[in-house]
């Protein structure tokens, strides 16, 4: 039965969060109109002795938990919603008073401009020109501020109170496709509204309380960042001692998310799960020290509470993210569960553990981590009885390979060790087969690298760098030995990166190549026959060799991706594409060629260009354009800029896009109207020189990319 309530609570949950609109009362309601007379039909059946009431007994509470599941969380929801900036407050100078609530992210503006970026809690908040304050303003909000020529950057401290006078807009996104859903993140951090500090307007109320967590945590970033050079080793450390993970830089990212290794360079669940197995074993044996203690409470039950209380400590002092969060809740469950003494099967104690995670944060469904957590540790589960055979643990040692690792000096240490790696190697197997779906579904990648890296990284990541990080708080020379061992594996993977096709993008597949997908998946991890698992590997073959669809002969695909100010256009023919340019740059390190274009073309299916346009010099057409160049390698560049020119890509040879240059493409008719042979050089006005192309068919279709041609131009 609570298997039953506990699935239609999940599945009100997970339909309600990919609809375009709140569901009203009546439709929240509909579900348990339906599951209340079956409830009444059930007690009747098993009145009567029926052997099926418990059949219609748990349709009836699935259909009853949906209905409140949906009721709760559209609740939620709209007070969600109702908490953002109101339209008429957008664009205004706004007086707020308040503390820094999150530690301060180093950012930089356009032109290289240092500064900052953080969450903000109004205590109190005025229009500067009336001085009232009835307007309604949200409780928290993400700001930024960078430096003023001839002013030095604003140096903002975690917990300290401040008077900012900032102008304020409602959070929005760019509505893509598999990218980045900025919105929806604003939306689960509780932020309502973004903004900008007006500088030099602003004044500090009060410094930072000691009492207030993130200043410790600000103190420590300090730390290292004097103790370590900026890059690659110091922003690891940061990420991994205190879940700062924008100090990592965005080349690094990249190279993670090739190896595959993404999930260990932040505060996850396995750091906190490491946490909590290290105190269980620790305490497990200190506890049996004190028969007293050991009378009170058996040792088992403390050291599992004393296990979730340090990793939860750990969390709040990483910064609480959410993964951190939800493995806090999901240790709490589990060890709750163990303390009541409740015998369920392990599918059932995992679907408690997710119940109780989505009901902290609903949001959580929408989240990539969450399917990933709780996928893998279903698939170790459900392959559980056929890892290699462990030697006897002894009493009070911790579960698993962690046992292993730690049991490494007592007798037969050669055994134990060799059973730390076979089971290690055995584990990122599973894993990586088994949660190849997911990755692909979520990322449109998959690192055929990974289980290499991850055999390597995982234990030098969770044993040696993670340790080293946090014991840095006490002295700094951790620190130092902890960024050795950062460039260590930064290395292996630039080596292990080097293979050829050491990274596979596949396109996204339909959505009944997808279930058989995750079906086959988990029919190849199974304790089953070879058989049955070589046809869980076959059944996973549409999901990893897709067959996306394209233009018929003669005709074209034109899109249009939402890249804000500026201009991107894809035209697809049979065999060939043309990206006509790139889209806005908006910092030194985010364009809307990483952002939107390369994610959506991967999607797509693409790994090149034949040809790219980028039609004059502004920076809203052509800030993407280094970052396609470098993903997708275009076959030709065809410009306005001239030869030499500082904004092309490198590495690409340059042709002028003059007025008569003209081909065919799959019966598709390509051909440059403007610039006129010798305006380039000669017009000054950018805009003036902006590439004309015409796209058209023999059926009478066509299409006019014009940039931003000025009216004399157009006539």
């Amino acid at each position: 039965m609570w298997a039953w309530a506990a699935g239609g609570w999940l599945g009100g949950l997970a339909w309600l969060q990919v609809q375009s609109d709140l569901p009203s009362l009546r439709a929240c309601m509909a579900p348990a109109l339906a599951g209340l007379p079956l409830l009444a039909l059930a007690a009747w059946m098993r009145a009567m002795g029926g052997a099926s009431g418990a059949w219609v007994q748990g349709l009836g509470l699935l259909l009853c938990a949906a209905a409140l599941s949906l009721f709760s969380t559209a609740w939620r929801a709209q007070a969600r919603l109702d908490e953002r900036l109101p339209a008429a407050w957008e664009g205004r100078d706004l007086l707020l008073e308040g503390r820094i609530a999150s530690l301060p992210q180093h950012a930089e503006g356009y032109g290289g401009a240092p500064g900052w970026r953080f969450q903000f809690e109004v205590e109190r908040y005025s229009d500067p020109h009336s001085g009232v304050s009835r307007l309604r303003v949200p409780a928290r909000v993400m700001l930024s501020g960078f430096a003023q020529p001839g002013l030095d950057a604003p140096d903002w401290r975690a917990c300290e109170r401040w008077r900012f006078t900032v102008r304020l807009k409602r959070p929005n996104t760019l509505m893509n496709p598999y990218g980045f859903d900025y919105e929806l993140w604003l939306l689960e951090q509780g932020v309502g509204a973004t903004g900008t500090v007006r500088l030099p307007a602003m004044a500090r109320l009060a410094p930072a309380s000691l009492l207030c967590m993130a200043h410790w945590r600000e103190v420590m970033r300090s730390g290292i960042e004097r103790t370590l050079a900026p890059g690659s080793a110091a922003g690891l450390t940061v990420a991994l001692s205190l879940g700062d993970q924008a100090a990592i830089p965005a080349g690094d990212w990249q190279v993670f998310r090739d190896a595959g290794v993404s999930h260990l360079v932040a505060i996850s669940g396995m750091h906190v799960t490491m946490f909590a197995w290290l105190m269980v074993a620790v305490a497990g044996r200190a506890w049996r020290l004190s028969p007293r203690a050991c009378l009170w409470m058996p040792a088992p039950q403390a050291a599992r509470w004393l296990g979730v209380g340090t990793a939860a400590l750990y969390a709040w002092f990483s910064g609480g993210g959410v993964p951190s969060q939800r493995t806090i809740w999901m240790l709490a469950c589990l060890a709750l569960l163990r303390q009541l003494g409740v015998q369920w099967p392990w599918p059932l104690c995992l679907l408690a553990a997710a119940w109780l995670v989505c009901l902290v944060d609903p949001w959580t469904v929408l989240q990539p981590g969450f399917w990933l957590s709780f996928g893998a540790v279903a698939l170790l589960m459900l392959q559980g009885e056929e890892r290699p055979a462990a030697p006897p643990p002894e009493p009070g040692a911790m579960p698993g390979d962690l046992a292993a690792l730690a049991a490494i000096s007592g007798p037969g240490w050669r055994q134990r060790l060799l059973h730390a790696c076979r089971s290690g190697m055995h584990i990122q197997g599973i894993a990586t087969v088994g949660l190849a779906p997911l990755t692909l579904f979520f990322f449109q990648q998959i690192s055929l690298m990974s289980w290499v890296a991850n055999v390597l990284a995982i234990p030098w990541v969770t044993f040696v760098i993670t340790p080293l990080a946090l014991l840095g708080a006490i002295w700094s020379g951790f620190w130092v030995a902890s960024a050795h061992a950062a460039d260590l594996l930064m290395a292996w993977l630039h080596v292990l990166l080097q293979w050829p096709a050491a990274v596979w993008y596949v396109p996204v597949a339909p959505p009944w190549a997808q279930a058989l997908g995750f079906s086959g998946a988990v029919l190849a991890v199974a304790p089953q026959p070879w058989r049955l698992r070589l046809c869980g590997v076959a059944l996973m073959v549409p999901l990893l060799w897709p067959a996306p669809q394209r233009p018929d002969p003669g005709q074209f695909d034109l899109l249009a991706p939402d890249i804000g100010q500026g201009t991107a256009v894809l035209v697809r023919t049979q065999h060939h594409d043309l990206l006509y340019d790139t889209g806005p740059q908006w910092g030194p390190e985010a364009d809307a060629g990483e952002r939107v274009l390369v994610p959506l073309l991967r999607a797509l299916g693409e790994h090149r260009l034949d040809a790219l346009v980028l039609s004059h010099q502004d920076m809203d057409h052509v800030g993407g354009a280094r970052s396609v160049a470098a993903a997708l390698a275009p076959g030709r560049l065809f410009s306005s800029l001239g030869t030499g020119h500082k904004l092309l890509p490198k590495g690409l040879r340059n042709q002028d896009c003059i007025g008569g240059l003209a081909w065919d493409w799959d019966g598709v008719h390509f051909e440059f109207l403007h610039p006129q042979p010798g305006d380039i050089g000669r017009v000054q006005k950018p805009n003036a020189l902006s590439c004309v192309l015409r796209v058209g068919t023999a059926a009478g279709h066509s299409v006019l990319l014009a940039g931003d041609l000025e009216a004399p131009q157009e006539q």
